[in-house]
């Protein structure tokens, strides 16, 4: 009894340690799928006003839970979130597509605007081939490019798709990339699992045309290797397209979260789920993680632990042991908390904290993105509060991404207080970067008495700001007395400069 009383008191100290650990460095992300008003803006026909009020009301929300990126989806249904040459305007955002705001306004700029002066993120969310959700041609603008090149389309199903196959798809889709790389200061590229569409019963994709004309050395019976190789290359291609531009620009992928089951690929997950990403949507996430062609993977696992024919524990296990070293980020389903329709495991409240904690274990994991934004504001299952007293305690930077490589940011100078009658404010000289490559914000740390304590401890981070002043009065009352203070500076690679400090106040 003695024994087992004591491996009971051990796993209850390795659970409690795992629940209170928390990293300096985490991704803590949140989707925001603009397609169907998903999560926003919450209807097509908003004021250019009331889209502006949710989005800050929404990100406001996320920073409250110490959310640090956003993927926001800019085109939908080959239409755009932003004003664009080469794509009409979503009518997801205005009710008819080629419609822009009025007022105008460009939604894009605003919202990188807004979340980096939160110190939050912006990952551009784009779907590759889907130009329509339905059969219905009417919705698009007529200066759409189908209608000036029908060639380059398909129909499956009820959808309408590039075609995958051809040459000009893959052009037209690094154009579309590199204008956005261009013109906004993004700090992602992501994609999610519709690359070639989930099967229709009955239906056979309508490529056989075009793997006719463009075999590329595949035999006749090597199309779906072909089909695989049309996505292969659209994916090294958009690799180079954006660091070409901004080499400090990742790019994501967020698939599926199976690759392949092990009964058909000894090499799978031990799973046994009815759509696998490599034979269905033809996308072959390993060999990208492998060669280095995507620089982070957020596979979804959207189920929960214990399902019998994907289990999360299964997966996150396998995902975290396939990963090439290459930034590992769990997509999480909030979205299914407390849904009616959900299994029990959903219903009762902690699914995600037990994931959460389950995730601790795998060192290889860097973080989560949850699906989506709009339940932060609701606070489904006391979502929000186990983040905010538990996981998202404090404060966290977004991961080094390990595939880019990039060196640390100047660092700041001139750190000193300055009084003004009662108040007082620290102060650092602003830093200047040099290629393109800008500081990101500035991190605050603030130690109690007069010696800097551990910079790798989140809880020593106080603000995190895109300004080089801090209103001493906004720091938390916990540091009342003497208190010490140190600076960096993050640039867009993501890394810090080294802490400039000597800064000591009494509060």
């Amino acid at each position: 009894m003695i024994r087992k009383t004591t491996i009971l008191l051990c796993c209850l100290f390795v659970l409690l340690n795992l629940k209170a650990q928390q990293h300096k460095r985490e991704m803590r992300a949140a989707w925001i799928a603009t397609v169907a008003n998903i999560d926003w803006p919450s209807q097509r026909n908003l004021s250019s006003k009331a889209q502006r009020e949710e989005m800050r009301a929404m990100l406001d929300g996320l920073a409250k839970n110490n959310i640090n990126a956003i993927v926001l989806q800019i085109r939908p249904t080959a239409d755009t979130f932003y004003p664009s040459a080469l794509e009409p305007w979503s009518n997801w955002l205005t009710g008819r597509q080629g419609v822009k705001p009025s007022p105008f306004y460009d939604p894009l700029q605003f919202i990188i605007d807004e979340a980096h002066k939160r110190c939050i993120e912006v990952h551009v969310w784009l779907n590759p081939y889907r130009v329509t959700n339905s059969d219905n041609l009417d919705i698009l603008s007529r200066d759409h490019l189908y209608y000036k090149n029908k060639d380059l389309f398909v129909k499956y199903g009820d959808k309408y798709y590039f075609n995958p196959g051809l040459d000009e798809t893959r052009e037209f889709l690094n154009l579309v990339v590199q204008d956005v790389v261009e013109r906004y200061d993004i700090d992602g590229v992501h994609f999610d699992d519709y690359f070639y569409p989930y099967r229709v019963a009955g239906q056979e994709f309508p490529d056989e045309a075009a793997f006719r004309k463009y075999p590329r050395g595949f035999a006749p019976n090597q199309k779906e290797d072909w089909r695989r190789n049309n996505v292969n290359m659209v994916i090294e291609e958009l690799q180079k397209t954006i660091k070409s531009v901004k080499p400090w620009v990742e790019f994501g992928i967020s698939p599926f979260g199976v690759w392949r089951n092990d009964n058909v690929d000894p090499r799978g997950s031990a799973t046994r789920a009815g759509v696998q990403n490599y034979d269905d949507l033809y996308a072959d996430i390993l060999k990208w993680l492998k060669e280095g062609s995507i620089d982070y993977v957020v596979p979804q696992l959207y189920w929960e632990i214990g399902k019998k024919v994907a289990d999360y524990e299964v997966l996150v296990k396998w995902w975290s042991e396939n990963s090439y070293g290459k930034n590992l980020y769990i997509g999480l389903y909030n979205s299914q908390l407390g849904s009616p329709d959900a299994n029990i495991a959903w219903r009762k409240g902690n699914e995600l904290a037990r994931q959460l904690n389950m995730n601790l274990r795998y060192p290889q994991i860097d973080g989560a993105v949850y699906f989506s934004a709009k339940p932060f504001l609701k606070n489904k299952q006391g979502l929000n509060d186990t983040l905010q007293s538990n996981y998202y305690k404090y404060p966290a930077l977004c991961p080094i991404n390990r595939n880019i490589v990039g060196e640390p940011s100047a660092q700041p100078q001139n750190l000193r207080i300055v009084k003004d009658g009662g108040e007082a404010y620290l102060l650092w000289d602003k830093v200047d970067e040099e290629g393109g490559c800008q500081v990101a914000y500035y991190v605050v740390y603030a130690f109690k008495g007069k010696k800097v304590g551990d910079m790798n401890d989140p809880a020593n981070i106080v603000v995190r700001t895109t300004e080089n002043c801090v209103d001493l009065r906004e720091i938390d009352r916990k540091f009342k007395g003497h208190c010490a203070f140190v600076v960096t500076a993050v640039n867009r690679y993501k890394h810090e400069s080294v802490p400039t400090e000597g800064a000591t106040r009494r509060l």
